[in-house]
């Protein structure tokens, strides 16, 4: 009965004479009467969240106080490795915490282990530099719920002590559920990185087109509304837009990220002061041609002010995710960023055109061709470094097809 993965009591009686009740059970005289097995069956969607962990780099650990046969038929129908191999707490009583850390680091399923085992493995899994998440109901998991890195109890079935002592209460007490958050939290984080690197990148250049005129004893080109302005499209990018990015395809085929890992990385600072750098280029540039051609400053700053405007757009889309790029369907669109992009053209098109937006900016309205030739510029600006990227990336395949 264990091994069709049922839970099984054995049933007895004992009479019992009136006032003659026994403190000790020993001293009854029981009467075997028979078994009884409970089938407690898997959630459906186990199995495949347990595939999405194990695809994901996430170890998925059966640790239970069921009899052995028990817990490795429940592992084989779930998909965990290696279910024949199982210890048990009268194993791990007869091991010291050196090859308990060893036979955590290889045995997946753990059945009759008590409160104090499982604390014990939870310790084990630590010391072994594993990131520990621990799911459990009972008043005796809650020492292995806090001891855990993530603790999360069950909220239906759950009683309050593991309530209490876990990080997280999953509602609904399914498993996939978990699989569900982590792939969730996979795609804030990625998101949250690409905030950063657009955050950084337009920063540069707009630091940057505010102080070198300044330096070169140049006409200023961003007065503070200017700035405001900018930040009207700033923020609510970096904040709304890039956070409602879709999940990047493939976050669930690769292994965690190392926990002390910088958010902002080496290559992604260089690659954003790159990008920030290509903006501020372009913009002073075309600021100091269109002076030396002889357009009157006001002209000049509202040349530059559309080329990093437009810029500051096109980073917007550069740092979007790879699935904005791919033929995923509806999913992929980011309504808040289009939204965002849309207000920013809108408000530049008043600001160059309509009249008291005009004099408050300080500039002088340019034609369609010095617009468009502006506009451009910023596109370059923005994009320049792209195809040396992209011929890079291509470089490791070329050799692998021609290898």
């Amino acid at each position: 009965m264990a091994q069709r993965g049922l839970r099984v009591l054995g049933v007895a009686s004992a009479d019992v004479p009136p006032g003659s009740f026994a403190d000790d059970p020993k001293v009854w005289s029981f009467r075997f009467l028979g078994i009884v097995g409970f089938s407690d069956p898997l959630r459906s969607g186990v199995p495949e969240a347990v595939e999405s962990c194990r695809s994901a780099g996430i170890r998925v650990i059966l640790v239970t106080g069921d009899h052995p046969e028990t817990a490795s038929a429940v592992a084989r129908e779930a998909g965990i490795r290696n279910p024949d191999r199982v210890l048990t707490g009268a194993d791990l009583e007869t091991v010291d915490d050196a090859t308990l850390r060893q036979q955590a680091s290889e045995v997946e399923v753990f059945a009759r282990i008590p409160p104090e085992d499982k604390l014990r493995l939870v310790e084990a899994l630590k010391a072994n530099g594993e990131v520990v998440a621990m799911t459990g109901d009972g008043v005796n998991d809650s020492p292995a719920l806090k001891a855990a890195h993530v603790g999360i109890a069950m909220g239906g079935r759950g009683t309050d002590v593991a309530r209490e002592a876990a990080d997280f209460v999953l509602l609904d007490d399914t498993f996939s559920t978990m699989v569900d958050a982590i792939r969730v939290g996979r795609r804030i984080y990625a998101n949250i990185r690409r905030a950063f690197r657009y955050l950084i990148a337009i920063h540069v250049a707009t630091a940057g087109v505010a102080l070198l005129p300044v330096l070169f004893h140049l006409p200023i080109i961003l007065f503070p509304v200017e700035i405001v302005f900018l930040q009207f499209v700033i923020d609510p990018a970096a904040s709304l837009g890039f956070e409602a990015e879709p999940e990047e395809p493939g976050s669930m085929q690769r292994p965690p990220r190392d926990p002390l890992e910088a958010v902002l990385d080496r290559p992604a600072l260089i690659l954003s002061l790159i990008r920030g750098g290509g903006v501020l280029a372009v913009t002073v540039a075309f600021y100091g041609v269109a002076l030396a051609n002889g357009l009157g400053d006001s002209e000049s700053r509202a040349l530059a002010f559309t080329t990093l405007v437009v810029a500051n757009l096109a980073l917007i889309l550069v740092h979007r995710s790879p699935a904005a790029w791919s033929s995923q369907g509806p999913q992929s669109h980011n309504w808040v960023l289009a939204m965002v992009i849309g207000a920013g053209v809108g408000l530049l098109a008043l600001s160059l055109y309509l009249a008291s937006l005009v004099e408050l900016f300080q500039f002088s309205s340019p034609s369609g061709v010095e617009l468009a030739l502006a506009a451009g510029v910023g596109i370059v600006g923005a994009l320049w470094f792209e195809p040396l990227r992209a011929i890079r990336r291509a470089k490791p395949n070329l050799r692998a097809t021609a290898a």
